[in-house]
């Protein structure tokens, strides 16, 4: 198993379908899950990240590095 895969293993899983397309909400779900699951460096990184996407795609994209979107 490589580094990459099981940094992927290490993923909370995150419910996004009640966001409705609001770049906002998806950051703020994921930071929340992602410090519940005492996982608060990777918080920061995530919503320091998000923020700096160009898009609202990016930011999509960016999700699915540290959350198992379900």
């Amino acid at each position: 198993m490589t580094a990459k895969e099981t940094a992927r293993d290490d993923r909370p899983e995150c419910n996004l379908t009640d966001c409705d397309g609001n770049v906002f909400a998806i950051i703020g779900r994921v930071r929340r899950v992602l410090r519940k699951a005492g996982q608060h460096d990777q918080a920061a990184e995530f919503v320091l990240r998000a923020k700096a996407a160009e898009s609202y795609d990016a930011v999509l994209r960016l999700t699915f590095d540290y959350v198992d979107v379900t």
